[in-house]
């Protein structure tokens, strides 16, 4: 995914590239409101991608962050994050209300800044781009995910197993949703967090693991979600049963 980091601080700009780098982002660099608009506007190279995901400061040095980011929203509907020291809540809502879609307050968690970074480019790709590979999403909100004897609806939110339908809460259903439609693939904690319950990993972890618990005891299938250790949680998708004597 290409990235736009918009920062007036070369410091923090480097430091913060080289994680995204890290983490399969190809960033690029605006140190002012005017080099972010001219990134975003269509270039004569067809074959470059467009960003998935901009990272604005408000602090920068030739025009607010608010304005930079209410005329971003005019050019282009790639996701905004505003990524500021200004942590008021009337600070927040008038971000939100210009276009920004996502609002992190330094200093952040890393970790927390990548899991929204994710959450907002699969919401404005419908579930195709997140750090997962581009796998392909597995069904549509009308067709079932199919994960052994176990059927998710996602249009109707409706679980059952072997036929019979399990009653799960709003929150145990969009867990096991999100993990669903990728079987295999790890979840990071935080990623759970914020794609769930729309907030951060701090005092969440212990929720997350309460959900973990009373699904596999309420599908009856423990191994059917998978710890792993220091990471987070992934879908086995049970083998497909083979005709008797095969």
């Amino acid at each position: 995914m290409r990235l736009l980091l918009v920062e007036d601080d070369d410091h923090v700009a480097a430091a913060l590239s080289a994680v995204l780098r890290k983490h399969g982002f190809a960033v690029t660099h605006a140190r002012n409101g005017e080099e972010a608009l001219k990134a975003v506007l269509p270039s004569g190279d067809a074959g470059r991608a467009p960003f998935g995901v901009v990272l604005l400061d408000l602090g920068l040095p030739d025009q607010d962050g608010y304005q930079v980011c209410g005329k971003l929203r005019k050019l282009t509907s790639t996701p905004v994050i505003m990524v500021t020291a200004r942590s008021d809540v009337r600070s927040r809502i008038h971000g939100l209300n210009l276009g920004a879609d996502d609002y992190v307050v330094k200093p952040y968690d890393t970790g927390e800044l990548l899991a929204r970074i994710h959450a907002v480019s699969r919401r404005a790709t419908g579930g195709d781009a997140e750090d997962t590979g581009s796998l392909p999403v597995v069904g549509s909100p009308a067709e079932p995910l199919r994960l052994g004897s176990v059927v998710v609806e996602l249009s109707t939110r409706r679980v059952s197993v072997d036929g019979t339908p399990v009653q799960l809460t709003r929150k145990e259903f969009d867990l096991l949703a999100l993990l669903a439609q990728r079987p295999g693939v790890v979840f990071r904690r935080e990623q759970i967090i914020s794609e769930v319950w729309r907030t951060s990993w701090e005092g969440t972890g212990r929720t997350l693991e309460v959900h973990v618990a009373s699904l596999r005891a309420k599908l009856r299938m423990p191994s059917l979600i998978e710890t792993v250790r220091g990471v987070g949680y992934r879908l086995v998708a049970p083998a497909a049963p083979t005709a008797a004597g095969s």
